[in-house]
């Protein structure tokens, strides 16, 4: 017996319960493994259609998302734009408002100098009108000391009175 070559009696009882080991796994082995093999190839391919669908639905969210943000851009700059018409509005109504009240204020202002140049022209004419009044009256004293004099400045005024009324 050689160690390379098998016997014809270990060759026979090899073969018979490598058959019956093949029979075995054949009737119940094979079946259970190739149903197991089936059902994860359903589970493999149910899990990339389900990966197709999460792709597809991932990038309609990012579709999607990325039209928010656009959307949310062009609003931003809407608002924005509002913002700076509104705030150059207010300033533009301040400036407006502020030059009013202005007007008003230098109207006031110079309707009071007005009103105090009045009052002080008046006073003015008044004391020089007293003042007047007493310096012609001085005069006149000194002037008319005499019933003469009197009598004179009465008829030259009255001569002064009838040459007016003529004209």
């Amino acid at each position: 017996m050689s160690l390379l070559v098998p016997d014809s009696g270990l060759l026979f009882w090899m073969l018979l319960s490598f058959g019956i080991v093949f029979f075995v796994l054949a009737k119940f082995g094979f079946p259970v493994i190739t149903k197991m093999v089936e059902e994860r190839k359903q589970y493999i391919d149910h899990s990339l259609i389900v990966a197709k669908e999460a792709n597809e639905q991932l990038a309609n969210i990012k579709a999607e998302g990325e039209s928010i943000l656009a959307k949310a851009n062009e609003e931003q700059v809407r608002i924005l734009k509002e913002a700076a018409e509104a705030r150059e509005r207010i300033v533009r109504e301040a400036k407006e408002q502020a030059r009013i009240e202005g007007d008003r204020m230098l109207a006031e202002v110079r309707r009071q100098i007005q009103a105090e140049k009045e009052d002080a022209i008046r006073d003015i004419r008044r004391q020089v009108a007293v003042l007047s009044v007493d310096i012609a009256e001085k005069v006149l004293r000194k002037n008319l000391d005499t019933d003469k004099e009197q009598m004179q400045m009465i008829d030259r005024m009255l001569d002064e009175l009838t040459h007016v009324s003529k004209n």
